[in-house]
């Protein structure tokens, strides 16, 4: 038997030998097409290589692309496990020419794989054609030799492709295998073509005109060829079977599922293990592709599959989450091929796991609900609208659940009734959102997240992307259009630009397309915390709301964003196991040049605190562990060691953020919604350049990281080169060399404060001569220029000791400004005051105060030319004292 992995394997082998590029399939997720929620076709990667806006390096290419359709109008999720054929994850096997060879080429490698190389009897295989194509039709009969009956015309839009309303377009050819006429059907066509004998199992697609509005205008100039063969359907023709879960990937799923269930796989159980073969592979590889369980947008469809299969899971009486453990399967059956399941194998396995522990208790709880409302109902009946929108709102049971438990008793849902008791609710949102104080200018934000639902972030994992208008905003009012000039706020359905939040800065980059228009989106904020809103000025061009434009965020900026997001966790980490585990963030700054991090201590970080800190971080970063990602709720996530950052607003779910390692432990576990770094190596070093207080028992930390952390060093180690050069000493003899200088320097300031004190004791007026006699006291009086305040207590101390007995005054003046200081020996103090005295000749220098002792007291004033009578006022104030 042809196993799966070699049929992908020899239709890109053939390709390739044909001169074929072969291309690696890209993400389930587009960031070139905004209206598709999940690459849905092989082409999708390539839509703009058609359209002429992308050009490569090759001009005919092969893929296997992973496909999903289980949400929009290409939805096929409730089919799934009833059918032999609905899947929610395929894989399209294609081939595409860019302007190079057309029909025939493509009809004949068409017929030459299938019929040669993989050995399909030419008499099950049938044609369709367009009903106008003739060269098409004469082209199957002249490369295959097909007789006009399994040549079959088709009218419809079915033989008929378009990329939209607008762009390229043409006529298809679709290749269908007989399964054999035990099996009922009809050739397309026919009556009976909705029977499964026939199969499709490739589509030709020419695109050879252009249309506008949905009307052919004209021809396309390099006509393009776009093919797509599901590789599950041509899997099942060459293995023989007719029925897709019967071939050997679906097989080996299936096993799995029946031997953890412990349940046969066959009989009332079939349909149970195909929705979870099936949805183990869509969840696998959506998460993989870093799409995570959610309760809107991409997120949410992935939830409705995985509950989905948990439901069945649980239908085939699994008492413990099942699906996390055959990851290991899907990862043997198909992680050759797409390596990133191997990658992200422990992410599928925790997320899984996650979701479907706290799925569990959601459905037990609410499928208990649901037997006792449909109790009394009959077959046919349907369940309330309000009593399946309180199932949801109440007790968190998903309306689709609701539908597809229902669907095996044959009952229905009321779903206008479940519509309107959610817009009654909604309604009542608003209604008590208006008057709960928020400001008016956000009303806007609310009738936009109301209307049209939250901005899907596709920047986790993608720099640029497409993105449909879905708003603009131009001084607080909604607009449809904004011109060159103007500054609006844009928003979309999607984005990779980052919404401030939780310390880091919003993203800056531009919008644009191919008509011209260039905005510059200076900041990015996050409105309701549901909306990305793009602050832009147009800078030429204009914009519509409606339309598709290209979204590229500055990606060195959003670098240094992760860098520094991530190196704050780190530092968290390290504050704790240093100082200890009352370290708490109160703040942050997440900035492109820079990081700032407010976290709780008493007391400033000793220089070996900062030092210890500093490496542990580095030691982290030098480990390069991977950072990795985990769905959880709150509660979840704190129990599990998780630190919730201050600031920021946590719904049901938040993201976990892994990082490092520490004694067998995760380093750094933390609740954060920012954008991070792959690797920790991505940082490169984490420097310290501050620790400072903000408040009492707060203290800052300001750091920096890889190119900034670098040219920080450098500036600083230039002025330790430059400071050498001065001192003329070697880089590492600076600080003995200035230590030196520092001690030399002390000792001529003491030298030189003591030649000024005896300069100035010597060169004073007549009152230096000797003391007097003044109210029956001796008073020796200076007045000197030049001398330090700082020196003047111990100039009066010399005095008193020349006095013996009695009372000294030494007036310094410096600057137009003068000193004060007084002093009175021991023996007197009980009669004279020194404090009184320096306020006496204060008060004279037009100042106020002076203070010390009774034998010893300060003061000043501003005007030093008053340095004589405030030597009269001190004078006239001792003669006070016996009077």
């Amino acid at each position: 038997m042809t196993s799966t992995n070699d049929i992908r394997r020899s239709f890109l082998d053939y390709f390739e030998g044909q001169g074929h590029a072969r291309v690696s399939s890209a993400p389930l997720v587009p960031h070139n097409d905004p209206t598709l929620m999940f690459v849905n076709a092989g082409m999708v990667p390539f839509k703009n290589v058609f359209t002429g806006l992308e050009k490569r390096d090759y001009v005919t290419a092969t893929s296997s692309q992973k496909c999903v359709r289980a949400g929009g109008k290409h939805n096929d999720l409730d089919n799934v496990g009833y059918t032999a054929r609905h899947h929610t994850f395929f894989e399209m096997l294609g081939n595409f020419s860019f302007g190079d060879y057309f029909k025939e080429q493509a009809i004949t490698h068409a017929w030459t794989l299938l019929t040669r190389e993989w050995g399909i009897a030419p008499d099950r295989l049938t044609a369709t054609v367009y009903h106008t194509d003739d060269e098409a039709f004469e082209l199957w009969k002249k490369i295959a030799g097909l007789p006009e009956s399994r040549i079959i015309r088709i009218a419809t839009k079915d033989n008929f492709w378009a990329m939209g309303d607008n762009g390229p377009c043409g006529p298809c050819s679709e290749i269908f295998y007989d399964h054999g006429d035990h099996i009922f059907g009809g050739p397309p066509g026919s009556p009976d073509e909705d029977g499964d004998r026939f199969v499709e199992i490739w589509n030709l697609v020419f695109m050879q005109y252009e249309q506008e509005d949905n009307e052919i205008v004209r021809d396309l100039p390099r006509p393009s060829i776009d093919t797509g063969m599901g590789l599950e359907r041509v899997s099942a023709v060459l293995q023989g079977v007719h029925d897709n879960y019967d071939t050997d990937t679906f097989k080996a799923l299936i096993a799995e599922s029946g031997e953890l269930t412990k349940t046969l796989t066959t009989g009332d159980n079939q349909a149970s293990h195909r929705v979870i073969a099936d949805h183990l592979r869509s969840s696998g590889f959506l998460v993989a592709d870093g799409v995570l369980p959610a309760n809107e947008g991409r997120g949410y469809v992935l939830r409705r599959i995985m509950r989905r299969a948990m439901r069945h899971a649980h239908l085939l009486g699994a008492k413990e989450p099942l699906m996390h453990r055959m990851v290991p399967a899907l990862v043997a059956e198909m992680g050759a091929a797409y390596p990133e399941l191997v990658r992200a194998q422990p992410l599928i396995e925790a997320t899984l796991l996650q979701e479907e522990t706290r799925f569990r208790q959601t459905l037990a709880n609410g499928l208990k609900l649901l037997d006792e409302a449909t109790a009394g109902l009959n077959v046919g009946d349907t369940l309330p609208g309000a009593t399946a929108f309180k199932l949801y709102d109440t007790f968190g049971f998903p309306y689709d659940l609701t539908e597809d438990a229902l669907r095996a008793q044959s009952l229905k849902v009321d779903r206008e009734g479940f519509d309107a008791a959610m817009a009654e609710q909604k309604a009542a949102a608003r209604a008590a959102w208006k008057g709960s104080g928020e400001k008016a200018s956000d009303e806007v934000w609310f009738d936009i997240a109301e209307e049209l639902g939250g901005t899907e972030f596709i920047g986790y994992s993608a720099a640029e992307g497409e993105g449909q208008v879905v708003a603009i905003v131009k001084d607080g009012a909604r607009v449809d259009t904004a011109q060159a000039g103007d500054s609006v706020v844009i928003l979309t359905n999607q984005t990779p630009f980052y919404g401030e939040s939780g310390g880091q800065m919003g993203d800056a980059g531009v919008i644009g397309n191919d008509k011209g228009l260039k905005a510059v989106v200076n900041d990015t904020s996050k409105p309701l915390g549901r909306l990305h809103a793009h602050q832009a000025t147009i800078e030429s061009g204009s914009i519509a709301v409606g339309e598709t434009v290209h979204l590229a965020i500055d990606a060195d900026r959003r670098a240094q964003l992760r860098s520094n997001h991530s190196a704050t966790h780190l530092l968290h980490a390290a504050l704790r196991n240093r100082l200890g585990g009352h370290v708490t963030q109160k703040g942050s700054l997440v900035a492109p040049d820079r990081l700032r991090f407010d976290f709780s201590h008493p007391s400033a970080l000793s220089a070996e605190d900062i030092a210890q800190i500093e490496a542990d971080v580095n030691a982290q970063i030098r480990g390069n562990d991977a950072v990795t990602t985990r769905l959880m709720t709150p509660d979840d996530a704190v129990a599990a060691g998780a630190l919730a950052l201050f600031g920021e607003k946590y719904g049901d779910e938040v993201r976990v953020l892994s990082m490092g390692a520490d004694a067998g432990k995760t380093y750094s576990v933390e609740l954060c919604g920012g954008t991070h770094v792959n690797a920790l190596g991505d940082i490169a070093v984490f420097k310290i350049v501050s620790e400072s207080a903000v408040s009492s028992g707060v203290r800052r930390i300001e750091a920096l990281t890889g190119e900034g952390a670098r040219l920080w060093l450098n500036g600083r180690d230039e002025r330790l080169k430059e400071a050498a050069a001065t001192l003329k000493a070697a880089p590492e003899d600076v600080p003995a060399r200035v230590a030196a200088l520092m001690e030399e320097r002390k000792r001529l300031e003491r030298e030189l404060a003591d030649a000024k004190k005896a300069l100035a004791m010597g060169g004073g007026k007549a009152e230096a001569a000797g003391p007097e006699q003044v109210g029956g006291y001796a008073f020796l009086a200076q007045i000197v220029e030049g001398l330090d305040p700082k020196g003047l207590r111990g100039a009066v101390d010399e005095m008193k000791t020349r006095l013996g007995s009695g009372v000294a005054l030494l007036i310094a003046v410096n600057d137009g400004r003068a000193s004060v200081a007084a002093g009175v020996t021991s023996d007197l103090t009980g009669d004279v005051s020194a404090v009184e005295l320096v306020r006496a000749a204060v008060a004279a220098l037009g100042g106020q105060g002076g203070g010390g002792r009774p034998d010893m007291a300060q003061g000043g004033g501003p005007d030093g030319d008053k340095a004589e009578d405030a030597l009269q006022a001190a004078r006239a104030a001792l003669e006070s004292v016996n009077a």
